[in-house]
């Protein structure tokens, strides 16, 4: 390879990225496809790129702005948000797929008598400090909470599972702790995060307005 001078090394370069700027301003427009979803009861038809993801619709197209957008990688669960009562990392799950689906993000939970169970708990047991994760950690505990009430076995529960259930109604703080662990929360409120779903557990009221 012959030795180039550095001015040499920048002027080819820039030649070869004004070519390739050249070659893709006569690229075709991106394809589009529509979907129609229901978030927070209401109907939202679409029309999007096959790659947008629930998450960037949510913020970018529909301005719900209480989805977070964290990692971006579905490490730290601040975008989790409920799919058909399924909690789901929004930032790996794109919106097409989520065509006829029914959403429901932090805003939807609260109901015309009030807040959800799940955040009132939240506010009484000081669950969040920066609140940045605080959207995902109740929609994912809205939907843990439902998941061991349906007897959904987790990986600290193998001695219960003889029973063919997990023991109902309360749960341990070894359990939620297993249940909560793709949702991080930065500022540590994980003891007061945890006193507040048991508080929802033991309360019977996990299932009101979600």
């Amino acid at each position: 390879m012959e030795d180039w001078t550095r001015r040499e090394f920048v002027g080819v370069t820039a030649a070869t990225l004004a070519a390739g700027l050249a070659e893709g301003a006569d690229s075709p427009a991106p394809t589009t496809m529509r979907c129609t979803l229901t978030i927070n009861g209401q109907t939202h038809d679409v029309e999007c790129e096959p790659r947008v993801t629930l998450l960037d619709l949510l913020r970018d197209r529909l301005h719900m702005m209480g989805t977070k957008k964290g990692c971006d990688h579905g490490q730290c669960g601040a975008c989790t948000v409920l799919v058909d009562g399924v909690r789901v990392n929004s930032c790996l799950s794109l919106a097409v797929a989520q065509d006829g689906s029914s959403v429901t993000t932090i805003e939807g939970l609260a109901g015309a008598g009030g807040l959800h169970p799940l955040q009132a708990a939240f506010i009484e047991r000081d669950g969040f400090q920066c609140g940045f994760c605080t959207s995902g950690q109740i929609c994912s505990g809205v939907a843990m909470l439902k998941e061991w009430q349906r007897g959904m076995p987790s990986a600290v529960t193998a001695a219960a599972l003889a029973n063919g259930r997990p023991e109902l109604p309360q749960l341990s703080d070894a359990e939620i702790r297993e249940r909560m662990a793709g949702n991080i929360c930065r500022c540590g409120a994980y003891p007061n995060i945890i006193a507040a779903l048991r508080d929802v557990s033991e309360q019977g009221t996990e299932g009101q307005r979600s």
